[in-house]
């Protein structure tokens, strides 16, 4: 059985008559990328200053490496590395000289590594900072934070402001740290990002985890996109049990697409194979769908 290298059990947050935090439960295994996905506002970053130590639980209980993470944040920042979404820079320094402090006063230092994730990100480091886009200002954190040679990474929102490209670099420095045992947790509201690394995923909604699991195991709760067309109209396709949103393609009913439960595909398999099949393209479900069953669009708007 993998650690727990971050336990959260029954965490509650309390800001004066707002309760920000409801009843948190979620666990970070060793080796492990846990996607904790949910518009701005649900609570991530609330969550994530608790178990790094700025900010005390109303009730609940944080542990890192075993460790009680408001008692014990000394000790556990000296193993962890984080990313905050807003990074916000000493202005008259340049990125290398940033980069050099923030190793310095992590007590890591200046390596190979560093020289390598800056040719990887692209980042002119004799610019001072208060030239650097948001995009910029985000590397030199990253950087700082991938150059240290820890087993837990907290990423907060990390690729706010990048290009794709440099997205692209994230995720690889992602991959390769899950493949030497690190962690990682990952706050995004970016799905596609989410459903690219995350082993495990985790949904807040208005301070409470609605769902959590991997994404496997998620899956059976959204329906599969099926794209189908048959010698023989489908004329009973809307009876079948589990079948949602049909729409037909033509007017003889051959060609339709429409939404089936995971648990229901053989069973509808069974009756589109009697309207003998001439196509047929299935679409396993997204996080996307998942996450779109909890939020609707007017909320996502409003949160990103």
């Amino acid at each position: 059985m993998m650690a727990h290298v971050i336990e959260i059990q029954h965490l509650q947050k309390q800001f004066g008559k707002f309760t920000a935090l409801k009843d948190i439960n979620l666990q970070l295994n060793e080796g492990e990328v846990l996607g904790f996905i949910g518009p701005n506002g649900a609570g991530k970053s609330t969550t994530i200053r608790t178990i790094l130590g700025l900010i005390k639980p109303t009730a609940g209980q944080v542990q890192v490496f075993g460790q009680d993470a408001w008692q014990n944040a000394v000790t556990i920042h000296q193993q962890l590395a984080y990313v905050p979404g807003d990074v916000y820079l000493w202005p008259n320094l340049t990125g290398g000289q940033t980069i050099d402090l923030l190793l310095r006063m992590a007590k890591r230092t200046h390596n190979q590594r560093t020289d390598q994730l800056i040719q990887a990100f692209g980042l002119d480091v004799r610019k001072k900072n208060r030239t650097y886009s948001k995009g910029n200002r985000q590397k030199v954190a990253l950087i700082a934070a991938l150059a240290a040679d820890v087993p837990l990474y907290i990423f907060d929102e990390p690729t706010s402001g990048l290009d794709p490209l440099n997205e692209m670099v994230f995720q690889q420095q992602v991959a390769q740290l899950k493949a030497q045992g690190r962690s990682i947790l990952l706050s995004s509201h970016i799905l596609s990002e989410v459903e690219k690394m995350g082993d495990q995923i985790a949904i807040i909604r208005q301070g409470e985890i609605i769902e959590a699991g991997s994404l496997a195991e998620m899956q059976h709760l959204t329906r599969n996109q099926v794209t189908v067309t048959t010698a023989k109209p489908m004329l009973e396709l809307t009876q079948q049990a589990h079948v949602h949103q049909v729409h037909f393609k033509n007017q003889t009913k051959t060609s339709a697409e429409f939404l089936v439960a995971d648990t229901a595909m053989n069973t509808v398999l069974s009756y589109l194979t009697q309207q003998q099949i001439q196509t047929l393209r299935t679409t396993p479900p997204t996080l996307e769908a998942l996450f779109l069953r909890y939020y609707d669009t007017n909320q996502i708007k409003a949160g990103v």
